[in-house]
């Protein structure tokens, strides 16, 4: 089999794969556009191998194979820095949602204490007025 055609197969099915996964949505778009961008990269790279030869030429790398290292060595970068920017949001949210959820629960108890107060208070004036019996 020639690797080509390996080379194509591969990134349909990688590409279908994605697709997939985002009609499950088991992959959020934002993310699935990084994932989607790469196949078609790794696509057309299969379908074309001189462009690959031509750019490295271009950019100055005498041995083609390497260019795809350099490549895929990019895009887990990009890819790792996309993330952690993503994390850093996902923190900096939940940090924000723990306390405001401490805040309501301070808030909570608080009023439940003035509703304590406020019954005992009640329940001490009910006590302390003269029944009919007594009169």
């Amino acid at each position: 089999m020639n690797i080509y055609i390996l080379g194509v197969a591969f990134s349909l099915v990688f590409l279908f794969a994605v697709v997939d996964l985002m009609r499950r949505r088991v992959l959020m778009e934002q993310y699935s556009l990084l994932w989607l961008g790469m196949g078609i990269v790794i696509l057309l790279v299969s379908m074309f191998p001189q462009w690959l030869n031509g750019i490295a030429v271009a950019v100055g790398i005498y041995y083609a194979p390497s260019l795809l290292f350099l490549i895929g060595f990019l895009f887990m970068l990009g890819t790792m820095v996309h993330l952690t920017v993503v994390l850093s949001r996902l923190t900096k949210r939940t940090v924000r949602l723990v306390q405001e959820i401490a805040i309501l629960k301070a808030e909570l108890a608080d009023e439940g204490r003035t509703r304590t107060e406020d019954a005992d208070q009640t329940r001490t004036m009910v006590a302390l007025q003269p029944t009919e019996n007594s009169k």
